[in-house]
């Protein structure tokens, strides 16, 4: 099973980026699929999940700016950010589990937002 996220970079303040997830080794469209933030000296948080049948759920500091999506074909779960803030800097982890595979986690991809 692996995780392969991308996507991150340094950004300003007030744009936007997009995160990707690809998976392998799992069958992609039965997993709910989630995305983790570490920012530097913190604990890993939830910012966003998103179930096999398409419901999503958001971390209340991202809702309204952060959506989460998923295309099963490509195997690969998204996360689309706008307005970014200072405060959303961190590396951002894709996740997923099972009860058969236990949990998976990506390498993680680092987000640095600018003032």
């Amino acid at each position: 099973v692996q995780l392969q996220a991308s996507g991150g970079g340094l950004v300003q303040a007030g744009r936007s980026l997009r995160l990707s997830c690809k998976a392998s080794g799992i069958t992609f469209s039965t997993r709910t699929m989630a995305w983790y933030r570490q920012a530097p000296g913190e604990q890993r948080d939830l910012v966003a999940e998103i179930t096999s049948d398409g419901r999503s759920s958001y971390a209340d500091s991202v809702k309204g700016r952060f959506t989460i999506s998923r295309d099963n074909h490509k195997d690969t779960a998204y996360l689309q950010m706008s307005s970014l803030k200072p405060e959303d800097t961190g590396i951002y982890y894709c996740y997923t589990r099972s009860a058969r595979q236990g949990i998976t986690w990506g390498q993680g991809t680092l987000v640095t937002v600018s003032s």
